[in-house]
Parts: C-alpha cells; structure tokens; sequence
C-alpha cells in the first residue's frame, strides 16, 4: 500500500469522493502544512496553525495510480479558487498536493499542468513536501457517511 495527502476544500467531501475509488483502502480526514503540532479542528478553523484541511489515501498501485488519484482530485474541486471551496473561506481551504516522494512531486506538477489546459483562470493548487499529518478528531471521520449523506458539494463557480 502507498499513501497520498490532498487538500482540497471541506475534507468531508473529498473523503467520500476518494473512499469510492476502487484500490482505495483507507481514507482519513486531518491537518497538514502548518506550523502547530496536534492541532484541533478549531485551531485549524480559526486559521492559527497554517494547516489545511486534507485527506490522507492509503492505497494499491496495483489498482489505482497515483496518476490517477491526482484527476480525482483535479476533478473534485475548483482548483483555481485561492483560499477557498464553495462558501468555505481560509486558508486552511486552500487546494493543496502534500507529496510523500520525488515520484509524486513529478507526477503532481505533470497533473497540474495537464488540467490547468481545463481551467481559463490559473490554478491555484500548491504542491508541497508532505510534513506531519494529523488524523482529525475521531467525529469528523467518515462524517457523511455517518450521517447518511451522499454529498456536502456546494455548486461550482465557473473555472
């Protein structure tokens, strides 16, 4: 099994739209890209830890790519929004590839080009050196799910 790191947004949907793709074993919601270690959901929220709201895949090579986990995350938001998703406002909304090695670095940058040719305004995604990761609180997980929600997806604006 490998693991990837994406922000992209409210981690609640992106979890869903990554637990539904086949070779995708595990997902879990969390912290990245800040400077406080262990932080909480309100830190993150109140924009004082630098982190983003991410979710951590853990998956088969054998089954899915990585090339291809990159599209679902192109396609699961609007990667030209700075700072945001939707009516989700902040930093810690911001669309984001954390890569865990050299290999998904390279394959990251390949993706953002290939779907900025989709986009007329450019695409804000930062692509960064995974650091910690940090599992959110245990009621965030699978939180849609919980609730019997297929979706939280807010209405696109126009890329």
């Amino acid at each position: 099994m490998e693991k990837a790191i994406f922000g992209a947004g409210c981690f609640w949907q992106v979890e869903i739209d990554f637990a539904n793709v086949e070779g995708v074993t595990a997902t879990a919601v969390g912290y990245s890209g800040g400077e406080v270690a262990n932080p909480s959901y309100e830190l993150v929220c109140g924009g004082r830890t630098g982190h983003a709201e991410v979710v951590q895949v853990e998956y088969d090579p054998a089954v899915v790519s990585y090339d291809q986990l990159l599209d679902v995350f192109f396609e699961a938001h609007d990667p030209t929004q700075v700072n945001r998703q939707g009516w989700d406002v902040g930093h810690q909304y911001r669309s984001a590839i954390f890569y865990l090695t050299p290999e998904q670095h390279e394959a990251a940058v390949a993706a953002k080009a290939r779907a900025q040719q989709n986009h007329r305004r450019p695409i804000a995604t930062e692509i960064t050196a995974a650091g910690p990761f940090y599992r959110a609180e245990e009621y965030h997980q699978r939180y849609l799910e919980k609730r019997g929600m297929a979706t939280c997806r807010v209405p696109a604006t126009s890329a």
